[in-house]
């Protein structure tokens, strides 16, 4: 069947069963019509409408608050970045020694010239050994320059022999 003849049928088909209603059923089917399409137009469309911007305007004082809030953030991100860093103390054979005995480290000797030092440990624990510089890195902006490692035949005790240099503020 093709889409001419069937809309063709519909046509006659609805013309059929209009003709043989009277005129109060044709009015009666004509106002249920119109209310139907009525109820479908607010349902679909305008209710829906008038529940969002219902809501919105419940929300939308908590959200102006929300975007003040994480403006006034921003603003205080941005002034971090203006702030002269914390000043690092220069690094001291004395600050290098405490360091080392918060970790149980014992050194062999410790050197510090300007902004270098070097660092003799030996039989220290490996791991408290990493531990150290990586505290150094964090806490005196020290990195290291040079390192000699030799591992010991027991686990994790190594002989060490680092060079540190400290990175002034800028």
């Amino acid at each position: 069947m093709s889409q001419p003849n069937f809309i063709t049928q519909l046509k006659l088909s609805f013309a059929e069963f209009w003709s043989v209603r009277d005129a109060r059923e044709r009015k009666m089917l004509t106002i249920a019509a119109v209310v139907v399409a009525l109820s479908l137009i607010y349902a679909l469309l305008i209710s829906p409408a008038l529940t969002g911007r219902e809501l919105l305007r419940k929300k939308l004082p908590a959200l102006r608050e929300q975007v003040v809030q994480m403006q006034a953030l921003s603003k205080e991100v941005a002034s971090y970045g203006e702030h002269t860093p914390t000043l690092v103390s220069p690094m001291s054979q004395t600050s290098i020694s405490a360091a080392l005995s918060r970790l149980n480290l014992k050194p062999q000797s410790v050197t510090v010239t300007g902004d270098f030092a070097q660092v003799q440990l030996t039989e220290v624990s490996f791991a408290n050994t990493l531990d150290w510089l990586k505290d150094m890195q964090k806490t005196a902006l020290i990195s290291v320059s040079e390192a000699n490692i030799t591992a010991l035949a027991q686990p994790d005790k190594v002989d060490a022999k680092i060079t540190l240099q400290q990175h002034r503020n800028q």
